[in-house]
């Protein structure tokens, strides 16, 4: 018996690693968050419309420095509700709901919507736990996957909205790289 598992060991080590289908540049959004880098991988076959608005949204601009305005331990940590505007949503149409496939674990993003069937705009969430979300089987747009960083968005501050809520700082496609920095406002010497 002995014998057979030492067999079995040494075959497995000659065997290749299995290596996980690497996410498409263009189907990947990266999010700055203060603590660090979160990288999603979108899936556009599973929720077309929602991706491309997504991408939509990222390549404006839509997404940097918004407020992670609804953050609850044991759920989810939501943003996308833009900057002075009364309404929770961007200028963009509303999508259609595109359930098919959605099933939420940690690290799903799904989209945000209102009571109303069809109304996902611009706000998404990521979920902190499988349990926590399994509610929202079937009910919302699972639209992409945390493939790394998930740490930063436990960091984030909890509240229904937090005291001083995080904000990402710059959101971008992994396709079309990395924005130029903005220039600090900082006045005077380091």
């Amino acid at each position: 018996m002995r014998a057979l598992l030492l067999l079995l060991a040494s075959f497995a080590l000659l065997m290749p690693p299995t290596v996980a289908k690497a996410a498409s540049p263009e189907n990947t959004l990266v999010l700055e968050l203060p603590d660090g880098t979160v990288v999603i991988q979108m899936f556009p076959e599973r929720a077309p419309r929602h991706v491309a608005q997504i991408k939509t949204l990222t390549r404006e601009g839509f997404y940097d420095g918004l407020a992670w305005f609804r953050v609850i331990d044991g759920f989810m940590a939501q943003t996308g509700y833009p900057k002075g505007k009364k309404g929770g949503k961007s200028d963009l149409p509303d999508l259609p709901d595109e359930f098919k496939g959605s099933t939420f674990r940690r690290g799903t993003v799904g989209m945000g919507h209102s009571d109303a069937a069809n109304s996902a705009n611009s706000q998404f969430f990521i979920c902190f736990t499988d349990n926590g979300c399994k509610i929202l089987n079937g009910k919302y747009t699972a639209w992409g996957q945390v493939i790394s960083g998930m740490e930063h968005i436990d960091a984030l501050k909890r509240g229904e909205p937090p005291r001083n809520p995080d904000e990402t700082v710059r959101a971008y496609i992994q396709a079309d790289g990395a924005p130029a920095a903005k220039a600090s406002k900082k006045v005077g010497n380091d």
